[in-house]
This record gives structure tokens, C-alpha cells and sequence, in this order.
């Protein structure tokens, strides 16, 4: 289909000289134009290219107009041929009826009835052809959208590729960006582990330095004072791992606290004696706490060991001494983006060196210390940190270089009324003393940790019968030999712990009483807890012990006396 022959006229009038002679008129107006000569030959110039049709309605009677109708019907949406008839005067009913027919198949029809004069003949071709041509702009408009559309379509497909590729490359960014990560972890990881290995490694092999060595020179020495400051030396060592187990769990808040309404300046005040033994003298403590000063929800104990621990580091941060400020602050309806509610803000001040800034972003790191090697640990500020954390509260740090440091312990306000028992780091213990005998069945699948309770027990007066494991236990019973307690550690070989024991052993022996205990094993501590098993913590003392086993069965109680731990 060409641009020519869209601006043609076709003619078909058959019959006489319509035809040529319109066709003349036609070529005189500058209009070009086909005289059609049978309708198959009318349809298939229409389908070459048309602008506008004539025809003479006789030369459609009788003719088979289906092709004519097929091709008006498939026309694109943008096409609509007009057709311009020439009819007869004649009005019989059949004839016009035919003649609707007609004007409904072609459908954009003008009739002109003869005799019609060449001007009008002549204007309503050309009235059709501008008509038609109205059509090609849209044709032309749809082409120019169609196109626009497959460009745009196009655009599409190549962006949607390149952000497919691009897409693609992020995803392997990001892979690579998790693997990297991943082996950072890991060297991360690998450092935390040889801080933790070289810290705490050092730390207990001195500790095991001093008890070993102690016990080895405790058999060559036979002056009594000089014994004596042997074992106490081996006591201090093994209360200081006990303390610095006490700080791993504390920073990786595994510890299990016990949280009580606690008086800080009752607590406080009662720690002032051991503050002084463990600052240089040169070093002073004063106490800042208004009367008003509400009562917190705290591990009492834990609370202690913490304020050690800043009290410590306030003294080495003051190499040339001076004072150590411990105050309290009621903060009601705090609101920050940690906490919210009513706090107290327990700080401990020092007048000492300061931190620089990058030192003072590292400080709750656990092992990290700027003190040398064999002088710490590491941890201190990290079990403040996890103190407060399993609190429920938050701790803070101020620090200048050359202006001190001033670390802040906001703890939640308690509304119940604290207890008038103060919960010292050095509180005397009870030492029991032999009187009324039981029997007791340890548990204990460590050798030498058997024989050292087994002597224990012996010492507070208790007939001890061993078994290693718990379905050792469980035969002992099944016997029928006399016990009145089972005294248990919960990690055991053989497929069953403690706490296994005990729920079988109430299951078989309800009056039975259970004692467990455990160095650490998070998953079993809460499952005992949550059976409502007591448990004795690892490391323990005798006095300790004592006191547990007259809590788990009071009838086997013994007489006490006070006397000052070694």
C-alpha cells in the first residue's frame, strides 16, 4: 500500500458511461483515478490503496457482495472508506429496501441521485477524500505510537536486562560482602579467643602457681606461721578465681542473679571496711547518698562486686592518690533511648589520669586492659557492664584526660521495702561443727573433687557413701542402703545429669531430699530452678555447704559456732 494510491478514486458504474465519464471529471479536478470494471476487481484495488469509492448502485444488483463485506469488515480501527453511490429516482419498496441494505453493508455512504450536476459531484469526492485523509494522519498518529511503544518497550527489555545485570552484580557484591564479614567473624573470633586464652590463661596459672607451689612447700615446712601464711596465700588464690569465673559469666550475663530490694547506703556503708583494706592509703572513700535515696532491684552481692571493681580502678587510676566519690541520685521518670521509669544513678568518682576518647570506647570490651600484663584481667568493666544489663538497668562513663573518670550504674528504683540483712563480700560464715550424724550419698564423678567433698562432709559429721555416676546412684538406693540425702553435681557421664536424678529420685523416693551442684551449665541451672531443686554453686566453701545441706533437710542440722573464714 502506497502514498499514491491511498489518494485514489475507484469507480464502479458498470453500466453505460458513468464510469469513464466520471473518471474524466475526476482526472480534470487533479483527483486520479481507476475505473473498476467488476466488483472482484473494485476489492481488490480497495485492498492496493483507496481513497474514496463511487459507485452506481445497478451496478451492484444481482452482484455477489460478500467479498465487498468481508473486506469493509477488516478494516484496521482507523479506517472507515467512504463510499459516494449514485441512485436512480426510482422508490419502489423493494428498491429501497435494497437500497438500505446497501448504505448498512458499506456503512460511511453519501447518496447523490441522478441526474446529478459534476460540481457536486466533484465536491463530494473530494469531501471523501479529505474525510479519508483525516484517517491516514490517524493511521499515521497510531503508526507513530505504535512505534514509540515497541522504542519504549525496547527501552524497557534493555533497562529491565541492565538492572537484572546490575541486580546480579549486587548480589555477588553482597556474597562477597558476607563472605568477608564471615571471615572477619572468624578472626574476630580467633583474637577473642587468644585474648581469652593469653588473659585468663596467665591469671589461673598463677592462681594454680600459688596453690600448687603452696601445697608443695606446705609438706617441707614445719613452722606454723609460716603454714599458715601458705594457706592463706592458696585461699586468697582460690577466692580470686572464683571471682574471676564470677566476672566471665557476669560479662557474657550467664551469671544468675538474684535481684532483692537493697538500702545502697546501708550496703554501702557496710563495705567501707573492706574499700579501705583494698585501697592504698593514700587513697580515700567518702560516701555521698541523700536520705531520700529510694531503694533499688539488684543482686545485693553482685551490686558489691561491682562497686569493688570501679573502686579498684578508680585506685590505679590515681597513682598519686586521692579520692574515690561513691553517690547516689534519684533520677524519677527517666526517659532516654535505653531505659525509661524511675532509676538511681549510683556513681563512682575519680580525681585520677582520665581516658582519652578511643581508650573510653573500649572500656566494656571484654579482655581489654590498659594495665600490664598479670595486673588485670580485663573484665572488670565488662562484668559492670553485664550487671547491669541483666539489671534491667544501663551503666555509662564520663572521662577527660587529665580530669578523671566518674562511671554511672543506673539501676531500677524498687518499690518494696529492702531487708536490714547486709549481704557483705566479707561477711563471717558459719562453721559448723561435728554433732548429729547422717548419711549422704554423693554423686560426683571427678576422683578428686569426690575425695575433697567426701572429707568435707566427713568434717561436718556426715557418713558419705560415693557413687560415680547417676545410675550408680540409683542402684545404691534400689539396694535399700540408708540414705537421708542425695547430694549431686548436675554434669554427669552416662546419659543422665542431676537433675534427672532428682526428678527420679522423687518420683521413686519423695521424702528424699536433693542437693545439686554445679561449676556452670546454663541449660540444667534453670531446668533445677525450675523444678524448684536447690542448687550449690561451684566453687563453695565448707561453712557454705553446711549451711545448704541444713537448708535442703533441717534435721540434719548441726550446732554452729561464728568464726572468721581463713
Amino acid at each position: 500500500m502506497s502514498a499514491d494510491r491511498d489518494q485514489q478514486v475507484l469507480i464502479f458504474a458498470p453500466i453505460g458511461r458513468d464510469g469513464q465519464a466520471s473518471a474524466e471529471l475526476f482526472r480534470n479536478a487533479n483527483l486520479a483515478a481507476i475505473n473498476c470494471r467488476s466488483l472482484p476487481e473494485l476489492v481488490s484495488e480497495m485492498s492496493a490503496g483507496v481513497g474514496a469509492v463511487l459507485l452506481a448502485e445497478e451496478g451492484l444488483f444481482g452482484k455477489d457482495t460478500a467479498p465487498l463485506a468481508q473486506w469493509i469488515a477488516n478494516q484496521p480501527p482507523w479506517s472507515d472508506l467512504p463510499f459516494v453511490i449514485l441512485t436512480s429516482h426510482r422508490e419502489q419498496p423493494a428498491v429501497v429496501a435494497w437500497r438500505r441494505s446497501i448504505v448498512a453493508l458499506l456503512r460511511n455512504v453519501s447518496l447523490l441521485e441522478r441526474p446529478v450536476q459534476p460540481m457536486t459531484l466533484t465536491s463530494a469526492i473530494q469531501s471523501a477524500m479529505r474525510a479519508r485523509r483525516r484517517q491516514y494522519e490517524i493511521r499515521a498518529l497510531l503508526a507513530a505510537r505504535e512505534q514509540t511503544a515497541q522504542q519504549l518497550e525496547k527501552l524497557v527489555v534493555d533497562r529491565t536486562r541492565a538492572l537484572e545485570e546490575a541486580n546480579e552484580q549486587l548480589r555477588r557484591e553482597m556474597s562477597e560482602r558476607t563472605r568477608v564479614e564471615e571471615t572477619l567473624r572468624q578472626a574476630q573470633k580467633i583474637e577473642a579467643i587468644g585474648q581469652l586464652t593469653g588473659g585468663v590463661a596467665h591469671d589461673f596459672n598463677n592462681l594454680l602457681m600459688v596453690i600448687s607451689g603452696g601445697l608443695d612447700m606446705l609438706d617441707r615446712q614445719t613452722d606454723p606461721a609460716r603454714r599458715r601464711r601458705l594457706m592463706d596465700g592458696m585461699v586468697q588464690a582460690a577466692q580470686r578465681g572464683a571471682s574471676l569465673t564470677r566476672q566471665l559469666l557476669a560479662f557474657s550475663r550467664r551469671q544468675t542473679l538474684r535481684p532483692e530490694p537493697v538500702d545502697i547506703a546501708s550496703q554501702m556503708g557496710g563495705m567501707r571496711e573492706l574499700l579501705d583494706r583494698s585501697l592504698r592509703g593514700d587513697v580515700h572513700v567518702e560516701f555521698d547518698f541523700p536520705d531520700t535515696l529510694w531503694p533499688v532491684e539488684v543482686d545485693p552481692g553482685e551490686l558489691e562486686l561491682v562497686i569493688l571493681n570501679l573502686a579498684v580502678n578508680a585506685r590505679d587510676a590515681m597513682p598519686n592518690g586521692g579520692t574515690i566519690v561513691v553517690r547516689g541520685e534519684n533520677l524519677p521518670e527517666l526517659d532516654d533511648e535505653q531505659i525509661a521509669g524511675d532509676y538511681v544513678r549510683l556513681s563512682v568518682v575519680d580525681t585520677g589520669v582520665g581516658m582519652a576518647p578511643e581508650i573510653m570506647s573500649r572500656v566494656f570490651e571484654p579482655f581489654f586492659t590498659t594495665k600490664e600484663i598479670g595486673k588485670g584481667s580485663g573484665l572488670g568493666l565488662a562484668q559492670v557492664h553485664g550487671f547491669a544489663t541483666q539489671s534491667r538497668g544501663s551503666v555509662r562513663i564520663r572521662s577527660a584526660v587529665g580530669k578523671g573518670t566518674s562511671i554511672e550504674l543506673y539501676l531500677p528504683r524498687s518499690l518494696n521495702v529492702p531487708t536490714k540483712e547486709r549481704h557483705l563480700i566479707d561477711l563471717n560464715m558459719v562453721r559448723p561443727t561435728r554433732s548429729t550424724h547422717g548419711r549422704i550419698l554423693l554423686v560426683e564423678d571427678d576422683d578428686e573433687v569426690a575425695a575433697l567433698v567426701s572429707e568435707m562432709l566427713g568434717q561436718l559429721g556426715y557418713e558419705v557413701t560415693r557413687a560415680a555416676s547417676g545410675a550408680a546412684a540409683l542402684g545404691a538406693l534400689a539396694d535399700g542402703r540408708a540414705v537421708d540425702l542425695i547430694f549431686s553435681d548436675i554434669m554427669m557421664p552416662g546419659g543422665m545429669n542431676g537433675v534427672e536424678l532428682a526428678r527420679e529420685i522423687r518420683r521413686r523416693r519423695s521424702d528424699l531430699p536433693v542437693l545439686l551442684t554445679s561449676g556452670y551449665s546454663e541449660a540444667a541451672v534453670h531446668e533445677a530452678e525450675l523444678a524448684g531443686i536447690q542448687i550449690l554453686p561451684k566453687p563453695y566453701h565448707i561453712d557454705e555447704l553446711a549451711a545448704a545441706l541444713s537448708a535442703v533437710k533441717p534435721e540434719l542440722g548441726h550446732d554452729t559456732k561464728r568464726s572468721n573464714r581463713r
